[in-house]
Formats: C-alpha cells, sequence, structure tokens
C-alpha cells in the first residue's frame, strides 16, 4: 500500500486524519463481519500499549540481564537515563526524589515511546487516545492521594487540604469553602493531564497524516512533521511526568504554602 493510498485509507471513516497501521489492516483483511476484526479495531490503542510495555519490559531486561560494576553498553545507557530522571525528579521532590523516581520514570519513558512509536511505519501512537491518557492520569491520581494518606493519615490529609486550621473558625472556613475546592481542584487534574496530553499526541498524528497524504510531494513536509512530532512527543512526556511530580511534592511531608522543591515554571507548564 502506498503513502497516498494510506492516508486515503485513514481518511475513509471521516473524522480526524491518521495514517492507517499494520493492526487496521489486519483487521480489514479479516472482513467487515469478523469477532477478531471487530475486537482489533476496538481494543487497538490498548494493544499497541501493550507492545509499548514488552518493548519496554525487553530493554530493561537486557539491560540488567548481566550487571557489571563497570557499567557499558545498554546497562551503561539505562542508568545514564535512570540517574538524569533521578536528578530532574530530585530538583522538584528534593530527599523524596529516590522514593518515587520508579513511578515517574515509568511513567516518562512509557509515555515517550508511545508517542513515538507513533512515528515508526505501520505503528499507531496510543496516546492519540483520550482512553489511553486518562488511564495514565488515573493511575497518578491514585498514586497522588495514596502518598497523601501514607504521609499524612486520614486526618492529617484532609486538615491539609483545608489548609491545615489553627483553629475552630478557621477549620469551619476550610471545611465549608477551602476543602471543596480542593477537592475538586485534585479531581480536575487528571482530566487536565489527559486532555492535554491526548490533544496534542492526536494533533501531531494528524498533521503527519495530512503531510504522508501528499505523497512524494511531502516529502518536505513529513520531514517537518516527523522534526515536530519528535519534539513534541518529548516535550508531552516530560510535561505529564513534571507535573505528575508536581502533584506528588504537594503530599510530600516536607511540602510548605512556598512550594519550595516546585520548579518556577511550573505554573507555566500546566498551559
Amino acid at each position: 500500500m502506498s503513502e497516498i493510498e494510506t492516508a486515503a485509507a485513514a481518511h475513509e471513516g471521516g473524522g480526524i486524519p491518521h495514517i492507517a497501521n499494520w493492526l487496521s489492516w489486519f483487521a480489514q483483511s479479516l472482513g467487515e463481519h469478523s469477532r477478531l476484526g471487530r475486537w482489533i479495531e476496538t481494543y487497538e490503542d490498548l494493544l499497541f500499549a501493550g507492545i509499548v510495555i514488552v518493548i519496554l519490559s525487553a530493554i530493561c531486561w537486557a539491560a540488567s540481564r548481566k550487571m557489571r560494576m563497570v557499567p557499558r553498553g545498554l546497562q551503561n545507557l539505562m542508568e545514564l537515563i535512570i540517574e538524569s530522571l533521578n536528578d530532574f525528579i530530585a530538583q522538584i521532590l528534593g530527599p523524596d526524589a529516590r522514593e518515587h523516581t520508579p513511578f515517574v520514570g515509568a511513567l516518562f519513558l512509557y509515555i515517550w515511546i508511545m508517542n513515538l512509536i507513533g512515528l515508526v511505519p505501520g505503528f499507531k501512537s496510543p496516546t492519540a487516545n483520550l482512553n489511553t491518557t486518562l488511564g495514565l492520569a488515573i493511575c497518578v491520581f491514585v498514586y497522588v492521594q495514596w502518598i497523601g494518606l501514607r504521609n499524612f493519615g486520614i486526618k492529617g490529609y484532609f486538615s491539609h487540604m483545608m489548609e491545615n486550621p489553627p483553629d475552630a473558625l478557621m477549620f469551619v472556613i476550610g471545611l465549608i469553602f477551602i476543602l471543596p475546592v480542593h477537592i475538586v481542584g485534585e479531581l480536575v487534574k487528571p482530566i487536565s493531564l489527559a486532555m492535554r496530553l491526548g490533544f496534542n499526541i492526536t494533533g501531531e498524528d494528524a498533521f503527519l497524516a495530512v503531510a504522508v497524504g501528499f505523497g512524494p510531494f511531502g516529502i518536505i513536509l513529513q520531514l517537518i512533521a516527523m522534526g515536530l512530532s519528535l519534539i513534541c512527543a518529548t516535550a508531552q512526556a516530560l510535561v505529564f511526568s513534571t507535573l505528575s511530580t508536581v502533584f506528588i511534592s504537594q503530599m510530600c511531608a516536607h511540602h510548605g504554602d512556598d512550594d519550595a522543591h516546585a520548579p518556577e515554571n511550573a505554573h507555566a507548564l500546566k498551559h
């Protein structure tokens, strides 16, 4: 199937343009009445997300299979990536970074590879689907709330959500006004994370599909689209992970009103 035919196939159903992938081709080859074909089309993004998990697991297994005191090759590369992620997270979480680097680091690598896999011919970015990004955001939400409950306890958690009222009057004000606002804010955070990542990757994939639709005449446009996609894929994985780290820092025991460990540009990242 040529590039033009691929793009045309992506436009047949209307809606947002996208490039056809090998799973959709396989599902179509089974026929429209095939139950397996319909199942593949329904869970296409989940299958690609699973493929990314297999890829990351294989890389980690290969890197840690024969650990050496003096790392080299793939082990050296993975240790460099992990240390870099830990140093970055430490700028936000300070001494708590080591505890949360496994979660945030895995989150970054998983999202990053899912974003990038859409640039591989025949593959698709699972993060272009809001179901995928919302699932990731819910994982962050549950993790953040668990950290808060573990660090503060149930009573301390709700006191923290009411800005630690010093007296009875402030307690009533916090219970009536501040607590509901914080609860709404906590519920909005995963929605914001999911929509930001999903819409950005969807727009990136749509631009690439339009560029591919021009065929050989759009090679320059395709190169531009791929370059922008590389930047966008990395930036969006970084933004998602950074905001997740900021949310975690707000539930750490050392967190204060001045957000001492939060980056100065955290507010800018939210936009």
